[in-house]
């Protein structure tokens, strides 16, 4: 493990990124030349294709899904994302963590509170860290603090919150072969 632990995390992030960018170019294929749209616009199109006369914007699938859209990500998608991804990292969390585990788990928390996209966010996610400390100290007490924090934020923005005895349920481990998911580490003992 790397002795930056906001290499390990960058790298990591890294990993995560190529793959959804190569698994997302298989399944959606934009052409260089936007005037010649591919078989899976049309496909997903909701209307005839565009005539000749059409802007060029015309070309760009139609989603058939309401959460499928072009643009810039917007707020809530944004936090959507984010907590997925802290949700997923804590289903692979490991039973018995070391002590670098502990202390990057920690610091991931404190880094996505000072450098969060929506300042407001960051804000909030800093006020709800300092009532609520990351306790990390094991795969289920990290889940069900997330959870519990979860829920603290979905109350402040009157959403429902989640009956955290579901946590996994919900946010179970990844379905990996050969455990090739695990956090690198999990398997050794606790120090």
């Amino acid at each position: 493990m790397a002795d930056n632990p906001l290499e390990a995390i960058c790298t990591t992030i890294g990993r995560i990124s190529a793959s959804v960018q190569s698994n997302l170019s298989k399944l959606i294929s934009i052409p260089q030349n936007p005037t010649a749209p591919t078989n899976l616009q049309v496909s997903l199109s909701t209307s005839a294709p565009p005539t000749s006369t059409a802007s060029a914007g015309s070309y760009l699938p139609q989603p058939t899904d309401p959460h499928t859209k072009a643009g810039p990500v917007t707020r809530e998608e944004l936090g959507r994302a984010t907590w997925t991804f802290i949700h997923t990292l804590g289903a692979q969390y490991p039973e018995k963590p070391t002590r670098q585990q502990k202390k990057d788990v920690k610091e991931l928390m404190a880094i996505i509170s000072r450098i969060y996209p929506c300042k407001e966010c960051a804000d909030h996610f800093k006020e709800v860290l300092r009532s609520n400390p990351v306790q990390a100290g094991s795969q289920a007490e990290f889940s069900q603090w997330l959870c519990r924090v979860h829920n603290v934020v979905n109350r402040s923005l009157g959403k429902p919150t989640f009956p955290c005895e579901r946590v996994d349920a919900r946010w179970g481990k990844l379905d990996c072969e050969h455990r090739m998911c695990d956090l690198q580490g999990s398997m050794t003992p606790f120090d």
